[in-house]
């Protein structure tokens, strides 16, 4: 049995080290989009992006040669991905891909890892078939659940191994077109197109590898884009259009423009709309959370922003405190809708992108 005092000593140390570590991560982020960071960290970060990048490195070299083989798969297979860590904006582009094919006859499967759902990703889960839904948020994970709900007459699956899964998804729904979330990385299952998408904002940050950096791997990867796709986060479009043809003259690929505009803001329980000018409390659990905020400030009163970790699990204590409206994301929304609370309110964006262009050959 542990003594009274001593458990105090016990918690308090842990509460330290939890600060600690929160406050290392913090700082870590803010090197990654520094272009002008110096310092002891950022060198001894760099030490270590050596090695990192020996070990991506050879092991695209091995791909490149042959010498491990990808797996082609009895289906059409399209990555949506990207090169950086924290959040582009890869779901709502696979969602418009899905629907365009399903719109088309298609039968579609989007195959995702899974992240922040409590689900073993060691094995299949059918987060849902296409018609019936068989896990909530918690248990498939934030984004997984969101394209399950959103997609019609597509299946939505999540696994460690794409491969696997794939074959899965190819046997035992009939599947014949796969979109493969956050796949660039994931050389082991061959696919037929490959997009990389990149953040109008933060781009390639400082443009060093992990983890000195937010880049999961070399220059060696550009070689590999099939077609580019610019995610707009803001509201000046021209600039997101010139970044989309200087990098497609760059990697000599067709390049594109997502554009992301804010549609309104809606009670999560009953669906109705915040009107603008409220008081609020913003509050995200998501890769680039700044860009977020950016869009609630001209027609909101922030009264305070919350960030938590990109696939946060939302318990009580997170909101209990909270008083007033709040507003989040959609991807957030869904795990918030557990709580017995009436004034959470989501962002709708709209997003809009040449789906037709961006997937014809």
């Amino acid at each position: 049995m542990i003594s009274g005092p001593f458990f105090v000593i016990i918690c308090k140390v842990s509460l330290e080290l939890g600060y600690t570590i929160l406050n290392l991560k913090s700082r870590i982020t803010k090197l990654h989009y520094d272009k002008n960071a110096e310092g002891f960290l950022l060198d001894l970060l760099e030490f270590f992006s050596l090695f990192y990048g020996l070990v991506t490195k050879f092991r695209n070299k091995l791909y490149d040669n042959g010498k491990l083989k990808e797996i082609k798969v009895d289906a059409d297979v399209i990555s949506v991905g990207n090169l950086t860590t924290g959040g582009v904006g890869k779901t709502p582009i696979v969602q418009a891909i899905a629907a365009y094919y399903v719109d088309k006859g298609e039968r579609v499967a989007v195959i995702t890892r899974g992240y922040g759902g409590k689900l073993s990703n060691k094995k299949v889960n059918v987060i849902s078939d296409g018609i019936n839904l068989f896990y909530n948020a918690d248990m498939a994970g934030d984004e997984a659940y969101m394209l399950a709900v959103n997609l019609n007459m597509c299946a939505v699956l999540t696994c460690k191994d794409r491969v696997k899964a794939a074959r899965y998804a190819i046997e035992k729904l009939g599947v014949n077109k796969i979109i493969l979330d956050d796949g660039f990385q994931y050389r082991r299952l061959h696919r037929d197109l490959n997009l990389l998408l990149v953040d109008s904002e933060m781009c390639f940050g400082n443009e060093k590898l992990l983890p000195a950096g937010p880049m999961r791997e070399g220059p060696e990867a550009f070689e590999r884009i099939d077609k580019l796709v610019i995610v707009n986060k803001s509201k000046d479009n021209a600039r997101a259009e010139k970044l989309a043809k200087i990098m497609g003259k760059k990697f000599k690929c067709d390049s594109f423009v997502c554009y992301t505009i804010p549609d309104y803001v809606y009670n999560i329980k009953t669906g109705d709309n915040l009107v603008s000018g409220e008081a609020v409390t913003a509050m995200c659990g998501i890769g680039q959370p700044a860009q977020f905020y950016r869009f609630l400030e001209d027609d909101y009163e922030i009264l305070n922003k919350i960030t938590f970790d990109d696939h946060h699990r939302y318990i009580k204590s997170d909101i209990s405190k909270i008083k007033g409206n709040i507003i989040t994301t959609e991807k957030d929304a869904v795990k918030l809708a557990k709580f017995e609370r009436d004034n959470i309110f989501a962002l709708k964006l709209k997003h809009i992108i040449d789906v037709e262009g961006l997937l014809s050959k």
